[in-house]
C-alpha cells in the first residue's frame, strides 16, 4: 500500500507543478488554487509512503519521477524543446529510480 501512496503523492505533485507553470506566477486563480491543494494533497500521501518506505528512497522516487514526468509535460503540454544532454540526463534519473525501486523492500 505504501508504494500507492507514492504513486498518489507523484501524480499530486506532477498536477501541482504543472498547474504552479500554468499560474504564470500565482496570476492565474484556478492554476494558483490548484497549485496548493496539489503539494498538500502530494505532502500527505508522501507522508504516508513515509510509514513505510526509507525516507530516502520514497523521497528519491517521488523527486525523480515527478522530474521525468514533469519534463515530459513540458515538453508535449508546454511545448519546451529538450536537448540530447537534458534527455540523456532525465534517463539516468529515470534508472536510478528504477533501481531504487527493484532493489529496495518494504514491509
Amino acid at each position: 500500500m505504501a508504494w500507492l501512496y507514492l504513486v498518489f503523492a507523484i501524480l499530486a505533485e506532477v498536477i501541482a507543478t504543472s498547474a504552479l507553470k500554468a499560474s504564470e506566477g500565482f496570476t492565474q486563480g484556478p492554476a494558483a488554487a490548484m497549485t496548493v491543494v496539489g503539494y498538500a494533497v502530494s505532502f500527505y500521501f508522501l507522508g504516508l509512503a513515509f510509514r513505510t518506505i526509507p525516507l530516502g528512497v520514497a523521497y528519491a522516487v517521488w523527486a525523480g519521477v515527478g522530474i521525468v514526468t514533469v519534463t515530459l509535460i513540458g515538453v508535449y503540454w508546454f511545448n519546451q524543446p529538450i536537448g540530447a544532454g537534458q534527455a540523456a540526463g532525465i534517463a539516468m534519473i529515470l534508472g536510478g529510480v528504477l533501481i531504487l525501486r527493484l532493489m529496495t523492500t518494504t514491509a
